[in-house]
């Protein structure tokens, strides 16, 4: 008899939460929604997570409203998106130092699996090497050589230690046996900024952050880290055709933090394919240097496990640190 009584309890309190779980999703969201970006405006994450901001705004008639959050490579960022509420009311964006950051850094104030639930890996990029106008090089080769004969005089910028324009670069560096020196700035944005005023003479920025100073002349792509050339860049050459074994694309992807209702994150998760499924939408991320992915929680996670693998070996092997 108590054995049911306390069976039918805990039938009750599964039956109570899911109502409560499909209650809120009904009624989600009811007011506006913060999405931090622990990026300074201007980069990749930044530029994502306002063009996700708008979609989801306009399709749930709510404000979705980037915060920026810069600062050591996004983890200050990361540390307020962990200990906010699991309401479905503080999201996160955020890229390839989300994995990264645990093997560069000696403590990280979260943990991506343990603290976040993964809601969409969003969208897939390349990245290109630029440089100013004023270096005399106008090929991948032209840069190997001329790295090489000038020692460390040469140097790139990075949106921080452990962010993708530094993995790029230091995947360069470790494939030409080069040795241009990095110079870490608080994000893309400030990073792009050096790159135009020829403060650092090569970058390797994500194709949304560069393609309009290229086209304006005011920076030369000599390369992309896709494997085949990217369709906004029909001209320039993949790295890896001077650099065989040379890859590099990044991604950007939206998390909540843990205890987020399962209902709530497969809301969210269907909401973002379906309003970047119009061809207006492929359309406007093409052109802006961007494939949209817009994958499910449980493929997003997936992803998140294999990078963790993936880079967490490479960093290792290049004795990486950020402090």
């Amino acid at each position: 008899m108590q054995k049911n009584a306390c069976a039918a309890l805990a039938l009750l309190a599964l039956l109570t939460l899911s109502g409560w779980c499909a209650a809120q999703s009904d009624n989600y969201p009811a007011k506006s929604v913060r999405i931090i970006a622990p990026f300074p405006p201007g980069g990749s994450v930044d530029t994502v997570g306002r063009m996700i901001a708008a979609r989801l705004s306009e399709s749930y008639g709510q404000t979705f409203v980037i915060d920026n959050r810069s600062g050591a490579s996004g983890n200050i960022g990361m540390e307020l998106a962990a200990n906010a509420p699991g309401d479905g009311y503080t999201l996160v964006v955020n890229t390839i130092p989300l994995v990264t950051n645990h093997f560069l850094y000696g403590k990280v104030p979260y943990d991506v699996v343990r603290d976040f639930v993964p809601i969409s890996l969003l969208t897939g990029t390349a990245t290109a090497c630029i440089v100013h106008p004023s270096l005399p090089v106008r090929s991948v080769r032209d840069l190997i050589e001329l790295a090489r004969s000038r020692g460390n005089m040469l140097n790139y910028g990075s949106a921080g230690p452990g962010t993708n324009p530094h993995i790029a670069g230091e995947l360069f560096n470790y494939l030409a046996k080069t040795n241009i020196a990095v110079i870490h700035f608080k994000g893309g944005g400030p990073a792009m900024i050096a790159a135009m005023s020829g403060e650092v003479g090569i970058g390797f920025p994500a194709l949304p952050d560069t393609l309009a100073h290229v086209r304006s002349g005011k920076l030369r792509a000599i390369g992309v880290t896709s494997v085949k050339r990217a369709p906004q860049m029909p001209d320039v050459p993949s790295i890896g055709d001077t650099l065989p074994g040379y890859e590099f694309t990044t991604w950007q992807g939206l998390l909540a933090p843990k205890n987020t209702p399962r209902a709530v994150v497969n809301a969210l998760s269907e909401r973002i394919k379906k309003s970047l499924a119009a061809a207006d939408q492929i359309k406007r991320f093409s052109d802006s240097g961007l494939e949209i992915i817009a994958s499910t929680p449980d493929e997003f996670a997936a992803h998140l496990k294999k990078e963790i693998d993936k880079w967490g070996r490479v960093i290792k092997q290049r004795g990486m640190k950020a402090d």
